[in-house]
């Protein structure tokens, strides 16, 4: 939660008087899929990404009831080929070298030059959320189309990719 959530906020508050000052700017806070949907052995990830995704969306919201000129997007990537996942930690009983290999493997298929492009582009076009990749488009779907039932369906995907997850 330090990093992953109080980070953004605190660097949001950092810059956010500036932005105002300037009239113009625009804040991008990162989340992840797992801002979108939560999966086992990551609850405290979940946790952040969740949280950096409502204080996103309501900084939206206040900047454009306020009248304020910074515009505001969560971005929502999908398995990007960085070492995140290497440099992580797990909940107890996960396996980190399996699921990294798992991750590299079958999971990160977009590549952070291709990411950049797409969040800059949701930019431009001022978007309240970018999902970064193919995987995070279908993703958000599944959870949009099945509701709280893709609990059920993502533990059983889960536990037969990782079967540390169970």
């Amino acid at each position: 939660m330090d990093v992953d959530f109080w980070g953004v906020v605190n660097g949001t508050k950092a810059f956010l008087p500036h932005l105002i000052a300037s009239g113009d700017g625009h804040v991008v806070n990162v989340s992840s899929v797992f801002g979108l949907f939560a999966v086992p052995g990551q609850a405290a990830y979940n946790s952040a990404k969740f949280a950096v995704r409502g204080f996103t969306e309501a900084l939206r919201q206040e900047m454009a009831l306020a009248g304020h000129p910074v515009k505001v997007t969560a971005v929502h990537p999908g398995g990007i080929k960085t070492g995140i996942v290497r440099n992580m930690t797990a909940a107890e009983g996960v396996d980190l070298k399996g699921l990294t290999q798992t991750f590299d493997k079958k999971l990160a298929s977009t590549s952070p030059q291709k990411a950049a492009r797409i969040i800059l582009d949701g930019v431009r076009k001022n978007k309240a959320r970018v999902l970064v990749g193919y995987d995070a488009k279908v993703l958000d779907l599944i959870v949009r189309v099945t509701g709280s039932n893709y609990q059920r369906l993502f533990s059983t995907v889960m536990s037969r990719m990782v079967p540390e997850a169970r």
